[in-house]
């Protein structure tokens, strides 16, 4: 500010001396233009630089911030096995969000190709939650699905709303270009850590995602969506199981703790569906009927 001062001084005073000097006007005019746009200039200048120094920085890496959230923000429902949420809580802090996700944007790429594989699986598990509740926030409360944020060209997953790594790009930039990118992490579980907000999508955890407790967070995710038989169940004819199984069946089928198959994947968690010991050995055989449920895209809101 007092640089600022000190150049508009010196301008003023250009101008006296060149009135004292009898100059032409246009001369006058000119050296007063040229001080008025070295001043603008140097405001601008201080204007990026304290912008930048006020930015939030990713230097949580317990991701707190986007936890606080999720706590305060998000209900369990169906026995704790699944998660409403509060759109109305994240609405009244959506400038906290807002400074998290700009914090994640402020990871540069090269930073984030030296982390271990599990800090960034659970950063882009994170950001991407954290972004679908920001989709979900621009229309709120005038929405009753995920998919009325689409249009004729483009679902609301490949809409451009997501800034990471200096660029523009999708949730299904994040999700299937690089969360599900074959030999990047391989992991299926991530398909009950990433949330839709629709009512047929796994739980929204309420924490965060974080790199040391990275494995027992899916394995705790995987449970619990299985276990929710709104989702998964076991009746007199077979096994009911979300569409996931069906839209993603690859991701089950690549030796996942040696499962093969989906139905040897699924028998790995034969205590969640609560199988009997008979529909268990079916289900490993691949003679256990299997059918795939109609999934619920109403918003995951509290009812």
């Amino acid at each position: 500010m007092d640089t600022r001062i000190s150049l508009q001084k010196t301008c003023s005073a250009i101008y006296l001396r060149q009135g004292r000097q009898r100059p032409a006007l246009k001369r006058i005019a000119l050296a007063w233009f040229g001080c008025i746009l070295t001043i603008a200039s140097f405001s601008l200048g201080c204007q990026r630089a304290m912008a930048q120094s006020t930015a939030p920085a990713y230097e949580d890496h317990q991701h707190s911030a986007w936890s606080a959230l999720l706590e305060r923000c998000v209900v369990p429902v169906n026995d704790g096995n699944s998660t409403a949420a509060d759109y109305d809580c994240f609405s009244d802090r959506e400038a906290a969000l807002d400074s998290y996700l700009a914090s994640l944007a402020s990871v540069d790429k090269a930073d984030f190709q030296r982390w271990e594989s599990a800090e960034q699986l659970a950063f882009l598990i994170n950001a991407y939650n954290a972004w679908t509740v920001k989709l979900i926030l621009s229309a709120w409360p005038d929405i009753e699905s995920i998919r009325d944020l689409g249009n004729f060209l483009f679902t609301p997953w490949k809409k451009d709303i997501v800034t990471l790594f200096g660029t523009e790009m999708s949730l299904d930039d994040i999700e299937h270009g690089t969360i599900r990118d074959p030999g990047r992490f391989d992991e299926p579980r991530i398909h009950f850590a990433v949330n839709c907000a629709s009512i047929g999508c796994p739980a929204l955890r309420q924490e965060a995602f974080v790199a040391e407790r990275l494995d027992a967070q899916l394995e705790e995710q995987t449970h619990s969506f299985l276990a929710d038989e709104s989702r998964n169940r076991v009746t007199k004819d077979g096994l009911q199981i979300s569409s996931i199984f069906d839209w993603y069946r690859g991701d089950f089928e690549q030796g996942w703790r040696n499962a093969d198959t989906l139905e040897e994947f699924l028998a790995l968690y034969a205590d969640a569906l609560k199988l009997g010991p008979d529909a268990e050995a079916q289900l490993r055989a691949g003679t256990l009927t299997v059918d795939f449920l109609d999934y619920d895209w109403a918003l995951n809101k509290l009812p």
